[in-house]
């Protein structure tokens, strides 16, 4: 086999899904490291040159107000980056709470975009100093995330040539299948990081302070929340979202997100857990007893 067949063997065993972050703000200044320690829910000490760190941007209630990606720019700079929390919310967030700090944000998500890789990552790294790889929050499936200026799209797409390109559609319909809520659509201002599963991924309960850190500590010593993100099924067309969810004619939650998947839909739904049924069908008005969807995750 030549190196030019196991290069091509190599790339068709990728897929590849071209994006736009939503945010992508570059945070600088002598404070900007124990300024983010201090706002974000997850912590940055271990965070070096290459990979991210995920987490959230609370209010004083600990409600989700953004979620990002945290990486650390080559230059002693960080670099705050988001799929769908917009920069807007980001920075005004975050400005919001400099006072004499040495600190400056700026937005420069129009001129970046990114290329999420699923499948083979061996091999990747950033070729330039502008390219940013790390792991990203898409699927199950293994995978990486290069966001870059949008003057270097073509040499990086040249590198993924033979890859197999995913549209959105697909993209929503792996995320939701894997379970992983999207900030805001899904868990957002009225909810609570627990509510949607990511207090193992973005919460750290070490770190010490941040904004809504006494709210994530109280939960964590005195118990559950109320209500829970879960993964649905149903048949037919989807409903306008976000929809509200019914259980034997009570209203116990929306649905927040759906994609289709073969002649239905899969989707994520924040629903209450009290007096749930899981083994009870769920529908789209208190008057539909035979129901529209099915729970499609374990507890």
């Amino acid at each position: 086999m030549t190196v030019d067949r196991k290069t091509e063997i190599f790339a068709e065993s990728r897929s590849i899904f071209r994006w736009r972050p939503a945010a992508w703000l570059r945070v600088s200044g002598a404070d900007a490291a124990v300024f983010l320690q201090g706002q974000l829910t997850n912590d940055l000490r271990g965070l070096g040159a290459d990979g991210a760190i995920y987490g959230l941007w609370l209010n004083h209630k600990g409600r989700v107000l953004a979620d990002s990606f945290v990486l650390r720019g080559r230059k002693g700079e960080f670099w705050v980056g988001s799929y769908f929390s917009s920069a807007t919310k980001i920075r005004e967030h975050l400005e919001s709470f400099i006072v004499a700090d040495d600190v400056a944000i700026e937005d420069v998500t129009a001129n970046w975009c990114g290329v999420t890789v699923l499948g083979a990552v061996d091999g990747i790294a950033g070729e330039s100093r502008e390219v940013f790889v790390f792991s990203g929050r898409r699927s199950a499936e293994p995978g990486c995330e290069l966001v870059f200026p949008d003057t270097l799209e073509e040499a990086v797409l040249a590198r993924f040539a033979g890859a197999r390109e995913l549209d959105a559609a697909e993209m929503e319909r792996r995320r939701i299948g894997t379970g992983i809520p999207a900030v805001p659509a899904d868990i957002g201002p009225g909810e609570l990081p627990n509510e949607g599963g990511l207090e193992d991924v973005a919460i750290s309960y070490t770190k010490g302070c941040y904004l809504g850190q006494e709210v994530m500590a109280r939960l964590k010593t005195m118990g559950q929340v109320r209500r829970r993100l879960r993964r649905v099924r149903g048949g037919g067309a989807m409903p306008q979202l976000p929809a509200a969810v019914f259980q034997g004619g009570r209203k116990i939650g929306e649905l927040r997100s759906a994609a289709r998947d073969g002649e239905g839909f899969v989707g994520l739904a924040l629903v209450s857990l009290l007096n749930l049924r899981r083994d009870a069908a769920l529908s789209f008005s208190a008057e539909d007893e035979a129901g529209a969807m099915i729970f499609s995750d374990t507890p």
